[in-house]
């Protein structure tokens, strides 16, 4: 059942850029399908510099850091993890349709580096997102991502996408 909305944007935050032009491709149509029904970027931290010269908590401070840049005190601060909560696809458009009527006028959702999250990054969180038990690669995590989003939208617009 689709709710009047109140406005607020979504975000994506993702350490690395992508370097597979199909899969670029793909997350470009379901970004331009989700501009339809909400406000969304991408925000995407490059690679850091140097990075077989730190260990493995030093990436992740310098990730979470710049991760943490990104954000102000009021978003809704969401983690994919493979520790956080499972959705099914109606129980995700529920959650969303939940954020949306919350007030809060951005939801950011974080898909970490290769070795995951700071300490930092994970105190500052709101909540934690499972996709699946299984992993996947950061860049398959973003198609994943905004193909659920656009799920979820078009089932709160019960709009034929996702067949029930």
């Amino acid at each position: 059942m689709w709710v009047y909305l109140i406005k607020m944007t979504i975000k994506l935050i993702a350490v690395g850029k992508t370097d597979q032009k199909e899969l670029q491709h793909l997350i470009d149509v379901y970004v331009s399908r989700l501009k339809h029904y909400v406000s969304f970027d991408i925000n995407i931290i490059p690679d850091i510099r140097n990075s077989k010269n730190l260990s493995e908590p030093q990436q992740k401070i310098k990730e979470g850091a710049l991760i943490l840049k990104q954000t102000i005190p009021s978003d809704i601060f969401i983690l994919l993890d493979e520790n956080g909560k499972s959705y099914d696809s109606i129980a995700f458009s529920n959650y969303l349709q939940k954020q949306m009527l919350s007030g809060q006028k951005q939801l950011v959702f974080v898909i970490g580096g290769p070795y995951g999250f700071s300490e930092e990054v994970y105190q500052r969180a709101n909540g934690k997102i499972s996709l699946s038990k299984m992993t996947f690669s950061h860049q398959m995590i973003r198609l994943f991502m905004v193909e659920q989003l656009y799920r979820g939208f078009s089932i709160l617009k019960n709009e034929p996408y996702h067949h029930r």
